[in-house]
């Protein structure tokens, strides 16, 4: 059973307008950008009291300090007080930073997600994790709060392009690894375009809030979750650091084929299995190009990993398909023979 606080909705207009007749707001605020204001933003206006528009530009590399900056001016220049509430209509990156946003304004205000992308309906709006990166280290600054409420519309991904789609799918494809071997089987039958997103929406959701119900503040099993991020950051944040930007998703999905690497040779991950997963993904996302330098720097920002305790590297690796362990530690020659065996995958 899902959270009270998460909602799949098939009409959002008026479910959001009941939402806000529940609660005595003094002011409400919507927090997009301008690529949802133009193609989301339309279907919730008219459900909308009178309210007042913050729109930032999209992009994960808009995603830091000097946002919030822009968007905690937008708030105090409103005069909002500790009884508004913050609507956040947009993809991960608008979810995890306007949340931030809400959480820190006078010590907190309300706020409800309203995810648009596959990557932010299955993961980043799901278990209250928020915030921004610094100085090109993903989610470096952030902290735990939960929406009053993360209203899911799968008529949203309609907007989507394919490349944001194949983003957040990186993000199922996980939590099968981790979590469902079944559902892994199911998945591996259909090409990524006929996938069943609602479906693969609602199995992800079910997982997560499972997860982040039983540990909110990421102590012991929501540790899972990280599968692939580990690596995946680091390349990711390496690549955004030098203008070179991938997806979120790609990066995941990197990071799943690097530590799944390290979980075959460690015998954790049987040959078979390990080849099957790299398959599958490389004939979804392709390969992220990587030089010896790229790989060097990016296994150095793996010691910036917030899931590390003192200098060891601590990551997720998988247990067979369905399975997976976390707190395991990994060495930086680890990381870089894993980068480059996924180097010299062909496609």
């Amino acid at each position: 059973m899902l959270p009270d606080n998460i909602l799949f909705s098939s009409d959002p207009t008026n479910d959001l307008l009941a939402i806000l007749q529940k609660k005595n707001y003094s002011q409400v605020v919507v927090l997009t950008d301008e690529n949802c204001r133009r193609h989301c933003y339309p279907l919730l206006e008219r459900s909308l009291p009178p309210h007042r528009v913050i729109e930032v530009k999209s992009g994960e590399e808009q995603k830091n300090l000097d946002t919030c900056s822009f968007i905690w001016q937008a708030m105090t220049e409103q005069a909002l007080d500790r009884h508004a509430v913050l609507i956040v209509l947009g993809g991960g990156v608008l979810g995890d930073m306007g949340g931030f946003c809400a959480a820190t304004y006078k010590r907190g205000i309300d706020f409800i997600l309203v995810p648009t992308t596959l990557l932010a309906q299955v993961d980043a709006s799901i278990g209250g994790k928020l915030g921004v990166d610094f100085q090109h280290l993903k989610n470096h600054i952030g902290v735990f709060q939960v929406p009053v409420m993360t209203l899911l519309y799968s008529g949203f991904l309609k907007t989507l392009p394919a490349g944001e789609l194949r983003s957040g799918y990186a993000e199922v494809i996980k939590h099968t690894l981790i979590s469902d071997r079944a559902m892994w089987d199911v998945i591996l039958q259909k090409p990524f375009a006929d996938q069943d997103w609602d479906t693969l929406v609602r199995h992800s959701v079910a997982f997560k809030a499972r997860v982040t119900t039983e540990d909110p503040t990421e102590k012991g099993l929501r540790k899972i979750l990280n599968a692939g991020h580990t690596i995946g950051h680091a390349v990711e944040s390496y690549l955004l650091g030098g203008n070179r930007r991938i997806l979120h998703g790609e990066a995941v999905a990197l990071g799943l084929v690097a530590e799944g690497y390290i979980a075959q040779v460690r015998g954790m991950l049987p040959e078979a299995d390990f080849q099957q997963l790299y398959r599958y993904i490389l004939s979804v996302y392709g390969k992220v190009a990587l030089t010896e330098e790229d790989i060097e720097s990016a296994t150095a920002l793996t010691l910036q990993d917030k899931k590390n305790k003192g200098n060891r590297i601590l990551c997720v690796l998988q247990e067979g398909i369905g399975n997976a362990r976390w707190d395991c530690e990994i060495s930086p020659e680890a990381v870089k023979e894993a980068l480059r065996f996924y180097r010299s995958l062909q496609i």
